[in-house]
């Protein structure tokens, strides 16, 4: 099992620009402290590296990289109301897209069966010419870009338990019938987007699958849905890579969001996961996203990375 994390996602402080921003450095430090003190509960520690400029082209418009490149070495500005760039920004946002790359490599190598990239900023906003809620280039959507255009993958699912939407992942794919999108996720709740109804567009028709469940919603809710609708949409789908856009906003303690999770509820998921990707032959690798109320965010990846090795990752 692989663990992919960077300094940069340490530099990388919205709230120099926006005090009160949720997305804190001390989200990593509090999760790095954690896995520190258990050893790192047993998966191999590696350095992400940075994305290279293709590697984001494969899913977004090169000027959308410009603007974040030189608003960092201008030293920073607003690009929305909830999304600032700082100077360390540019640097983190490379980083976290170039572990998830990574992290692809390692998996479809043979390296490993199961891996974590987990870095700051998130990605999953992230549309392709627009840089949007606490996220700058889509992570999990570059590196399921990359699976199918550089590395030789014929079909990918991305399942997103986040509790917003993954609007930019969704709006990358819409149109195409290789990658399977899928999102268990609040609704109504910031971005606004991912009705029932929409099923992608154009021969991605069918493949982007939105579930969306109303405030209050528990773990019975959510596991319904991944055992009525998330795993057999995949396993129909058979894809030769699962990724997954982990946020833990759907936590009851997260101030962001009204689901009420908890830690185990993740783990759950995480089990239900391994079990499909064991099946499947397929590699799973987690892409981390949000959770902004740090105790239960720390405990909710623990309890996934625990859970992902009691099923037998390697």
């Amino acid at each position: 099992m692989l663990f992919f994390s960077h300094p940069s996602s340490l530099e990388h402080n919205p709230t120099v620009l926006m005090p009160g921003h949720p997305d804190t450095p001390e989200r990593m430090l509090a999760i790095e402290a954690a896995l520190a003190e258990r050893d790192w509960l047993g998966w191999e520690r590696r350095e992400s590296p940075a994305a290279s400029a293709g590697e984001l082209e494969l899913v977004h418009d090169p000027r959308l990289i410009a603007l974040v490149r030189e608003l960092s070495q201008a030293g920073g500005g607003r690009i929305d109301a909830d999304t600032a760039v700082m100077e360390a920004t540019y640097r983190a946002a490379l980083n976290a897209a170039g572990g998830a790359c990574e992290l692809t490599r390692a998996l479809l190598g043979g390296e490993a069966t199961v891996g974590y990239s987990c870095m700051r900023p998130s990605g999953h906003h992230a549309e392709r010419d627009r840089a949007m809620g606490f996220c700058y280039f889509d992570n999990v959507a570059v590196a399921a870009a990359l699976a199918i255009a550089e590395l030789g993958l014929e079909r990918v699912a991305v399942f997103d338990w986040d509790v917003h939407h993954g609007n930019g992942t969704a709006e990358i794919f819409r149109e195409r019938d290789d990658v399977l999108f899928l999102s268990i996720h609040q609704s109504p709740l910031y971005p606004g987007t991912g009705p029932a109804s929409d099923r992608g567009s154009g021969r991605g028709e069918g493949y982007t699958v939105n579930l969306p469940v109303p405030p209050g919603s528990g773990e019975e809710v959510w596991l319904g849905l991944v055992d009525e609708v998330v795993v057999p949409r995949i396993e129909q789908h058979a894809p030769q890579l699962i990724l997954v856009s982990a946020g833990y906003d759907a936590h009851r303690a997260d101030p962001l969001a009204s689901c009420e999770l908890e830690s185990a509820s993740f783990a759950a998921m995480a089990t239900r996961l391994a079990e499909l990707a064991a099946r499947l032959d397929a590699p799973l690798g987690f892409v981390q996203e949000g959770g902004y109320h740090v105790p239960s965010l720390v405990e909710s990846l623990l309890a996934t990375m625990t859970a992902l090795g009691a099923a037998g990752g390697d």
